[in-house]
């Protein structure tokens, strides 16, 4: 018993060629979209990666990070109609593991943060984890449960629609084209920037 409870309490183990980047933390956040083939898990491929870095008060999207991602099978037509990444688009991406490797070096051991970003973690780290030899180590922060926390402050015990658009409407942002990884990527940042100013003090 007390060795798997030691053993949940240790840090993932790391592949010594990655040990030094995450310990790399400078205190900015990186705000982290992926679009995919499916939203199944198991079978989802990656199409493109977009990260954009926050640096107090500013998004630093002169500075960003994106890239397309060649996919083992093409996305299929309906996949197409929701990110508009055709098969002509990501013929020439790159590799997985070249992708991967220019995102690692991006992000650093810097705080992740993204909208449902469970579901981004998950299918990155099925590339990932072979390379690392383990999960992704970095803190990680979902938007929308700092939009819930603020909007329960305000109403308690109030439903909270938690759907994007909604979100960027109370939160007052500029709407940018959806399914675009770095459009989104973008936005949450935005809504980051809006939650800590109405949240002075309670954001880290």
């Amino acid at each position: 018993m007390w060795k798997k409870l030691f053993a949940r309490l240790r840090p993932p183990r790391i592949h010594p060629e990655y040990r030094e980047l995450f310990s790399q933390d400078d205190g900015q956040i990186v705000s982290l979209d992926c679009e995919t083939t499916s939203l199944n898990i198991p079978e989802a491929e990656l199409l493109s990666i977009a990260a954009v870095k926050i640096h107090g008060k500013r998004i630093l999207s002169s500075a960003a990070f994106q890239v397309l991602v060649q996919p083992r099978t093409a996305p299929g037509h309906e996949n197409v109609r929701i990110h508009g990444l055709r098969p002509s688009d990501v013929r020439d991406g790159l590799p997985p593991e070249d992708a991967l490797r220019g995102l690692l070096d991006f992000i650093g051991g810097r705080t992740l943060i993204g909208y449902y970003l469970d579901y981004d973690i998950a299918v990155l780290e099925k590339y990932l984890r072979p390379m690392l030899g383990g999960p992704l180590p970095n803190r990680k922060i979902e938007i929308s449960s700092r939009y819930y926390d603020w909007r329960q402050r305000l109403y308690p015990g109030s439903y909270i629609d938690l759907h994007w658009d909604v979100m960027v409407d109370r939160l007052d942002i500029p709407m940018l084209p959806r399914h675009d990884a770095m459009n989104d990527a973008i936005m949450v940042g935005m809504m980051y920037l809006a939650l800590e100013g109405k949240t002075a003090g309670r954001m880290p």
